[in-house]
């Protein structure tokens, strides 16, 4: 299993697309919470603690304004993680034993925000750490709709960078185009697998 370690806005998406390209699977933790907002169960409990003020005019939580009521308070942070990560890391678990049973699959990638704080970096058999300059990131991140300032919020509640870099295998640099990271994700990928 290959985990993706990375600042907010650096590029593990993208990394794990390229892996995807390559035959493996992608464990997308981001993608699992949009699905579990909807999910009627998962909607009561969040709004049994935040109140309705995070639902949009038809009654699904808004994202935006979730965000605006946890990332800046480390205990309701807290409260959002304690109802959302059970649901994540069993449909993550779900995920791996499917994708365990495919014979064509080359590998399973997590890619997942959280992965070193919810203590699944040592079930990975490589750590891929995506580096990444803190303006190209703050710029990505602003086209996203997080400033500056939310972006420093948001890291302040994961492990630092500098502790992600030194539990890394390898290190994908994304600063520059697009090709180059294909390039580094295929040279990875061949150590790994490998295949050259």
């Amino acid at each position: 299993m290959i985990g993706i370690l990375g600042g907010i806005a650096s590029g593990k998406s993208a990394v794990a697309a390229e892996f995807a390209e390559l035959g493996c699977k992608v464990i997308d933790a981001d993608d699992i919470v949009h699905r579990l907002l909807k999910a009627d169960v998962v909607r009561e409990r969040i709004v049994a603690s935040f109140g309705e003020a995070i639902l949009d005019s038809e009654g699904r939580i808004d994202h935006k304004r979730l965000a605006g009521a946890v990332f800046d308070d480390a205990e309701r942070l807290s409260s959002l993680n304690e109802i959302i990560h059970p649901f994540v890391l069993e449909r993550a678990e779900e995920l791996l034993a499917q994708y365990g049973q495919q014979a064509r699959v080359k590998a399973i990638v997590l890619d997942m925000p959280l992965l070193v704080e919810v203590g699944w970096a040592g079930r990975c058999d490589r750590l891929i750490f995506v580096e990444c300059s803190d303006e190209i990131r703050a710029c990505r991140a602003k086209k996203k709709g997080l400033d500056e300032n939310q972006l420093k919020i948001r890291e302040k509640f994961q492990i630092s960078l500098d502790r992600k870099v030194a539990l890394a295998d390898n290190t994908v640099v994304n600063n520059s185009g697009f090709s180059a990271l294909v390039r580094q994700v295929a040279d990875i990928f061949s150590d790994i697998t490998g295949c050259g």
